[in-house]
């Protein structure tokens, strides 16, 4: 395969994308090419969901009924977990028969989707609207999908633990760390941060870097990690880490978003990360503690600085022979319908479209009155422009697939599990794990 580099020496985007197999991918999209783009009739739009809660399954099949009796144009919705979609869209494509409409959680796979022409801009849809920071993701001023909501890890805390404690919402490290080692009493834990290869422990425990300035990657693309600014912030970081660990519940290194989540609900733990959905857990499952937990940004080592990290949803139109149908389809959807789809999870789906927090349609809703006060921090944080808000995957100077490698070899996390579980220096695990990023990205 021709090295193409440009005039700084760089891989062009065109390159690195044909090359990538990562991003819940077990083959590189090169092979595809995007169907024609023929003349439109009505036949039906097929329509990949990954949004698997009941009452979003619920809304999705009462909004194909109205869209058909609406328009006389069948919706088929197909609904799959979120890490079987990037398969189900390609083996579409591969089949004769893609998708017009897909759900899509990584926007790396957007950027193969868009750099093999395989889906169409949305700025028709998106360019009316203001948007929180760092959510739309534009290549070359181009909008190739519709986010419709972020999923921010924040970190949850026991507001009333804090209350009889008499302790502080913590600013730096030091106080975090100590406002955990006081929260562990008996079975009741202090904090839990996974530390697994795992997709919890890539979003939960590692924004306290970004808090603290570190970044992966410089303007060149090239892995900073272990570079002399930012080694010593991920060697402290994991010193950190190895004071909070103790504070955690036995199994942190098998521990997956279902556990955080009903620890949370469960109020066995002081302090843990996810996103809205532990209220709408909480309020179901455990209404006395809904009441209990608030919620806080990550913070870094001197108190200076805040950061959240970064998680997103979004809808994709493909480029098929029912482009201009699937349009019409998504400008219904994501006007006359985009409330009634959000509140099938009111807190968890956080809007990315900032004219929706003023909408009175979406402000009637129970849960969103009931935690009303976490919602406005919610909002608060995605349009303060000194919050830090990041994650592995959407980490370097442009959005790109090589983060999305180093998300999917969970280097982050076997950094963790070096200085936690084997023993090895801070300044040793980041040396590995710089060199593992050198290597998954090359």
């Amino acid at each position: 395969m021709k090295d193409h580099r440009n005039s700084r020496g760089l891989l062009t985007r065109r390159q690195t994308l044909l090359g990538a197999g990562s991003l819940g991918l077990g083959v590189a999209l090169s092979g595809l090419a995007a169907p024609a783009v023929r003349a439109q009739g009505s036949r039906p739009i097929r329509f990949l969901n990954c949004e698997t809660g009941k009452d979003t399954l619920a809304f999705f099949a009462s909004m194909a009924d109205e869209y058909q009796t609406k328009t006389g144009i069948e919706v088929i919705v197909d609904s799959v977990p979120l890490d079987e979609t990037f398969t189900k869209i390609t083996n579409g494509i591969r089949s004769g028969a893609p998708y017009d409409v897909a759900n899509v959680g990584y926007i790396g796979q957007v950027l193969m989707l868009a750099d093999q022409d395989l889906i169409v801009p949305l700025n028709e849809l998106t360019d009316d609207y203001k948007w929180g920071n760092n959510i739309l993701f534009p290549i070359d001023d181009k909008v190739f999908w519709y986010p419709f909501d972020y999923n921010l890890a924040l970190i949850y805390y026991r507001k009333d633990l804090y209350e009889g404690k008499g302790l502080k919402i913590p600013n730096t490290w030091d106080e975090f760390v100590g406002n955990s080692e006081a929260l562990v009493e008996g079975r009741q834990r202090g904090s839990l941060f996974p530390i697994g290869s795992n997709g919890a422990s890539n979003w939960m425990s590692f924004a306290f870097l970004w808090a603290d300035g570190v970044k992966l990657f410089d303007d060149q693309w090239n892995v900073i990690l272990d570079d002399d600014v930012m080694r010593p912030k991920v060697a402290a970081y994991l010193d950190f880490m190895a004071r909070l660990y103790p504070t955690m519940p036995p199994g942190a290194l098998q521990a997956g978003y279902s556990d955080v989540l009903s620890n949370l609900v469960a109020g066995t733990v002081g302090h843990a990360a996810y996103a809205g959905r532990v209220y709408e857990a909480a309020a179901r499952d455990n209404p006395a503690m809904a009441e209990n937990l608030d919620i806080m940004p990550y913070m870094d080592s001197s108190g200076a600085n805040k950061a959240v990290s970064h998680g997103y949803d979004g809808w994709v139109v493909m480029k098929t022979d029912n482009t201009g149908p699937a349009m019409d389809f998504m400008r219904w959807l994501t006007t006359d319908k985009i409330v009634d789809f959000l509140h099938t999870a009111p807190v968890h789906f956080q809007p990315a479209r900032l004219d929706i927090y003023d909408d009175p349609r979406w402000r009637d809703n129970a849960l969103i009155k009931q935690f009303d006060g976490q919602i406005e921090e919610m909002h608060r944080l995605i349009t303060d422009p000194s919050v830090i808000l990041t994650s592995i995957d959407t980490q370097g100077p442009a959005p790109d697939v090589r983060p999305g490698k180093v998300l999917e070899s969970f280097v982050m996390p076997e950094m963790l599990q070096n200085k936690l579980l084997r023993g090895m220096s801070s300044d040793d695990a980041v040396t590995a794990a710089a060199a593992k990023m050198r290597e998954v990205i090359a």
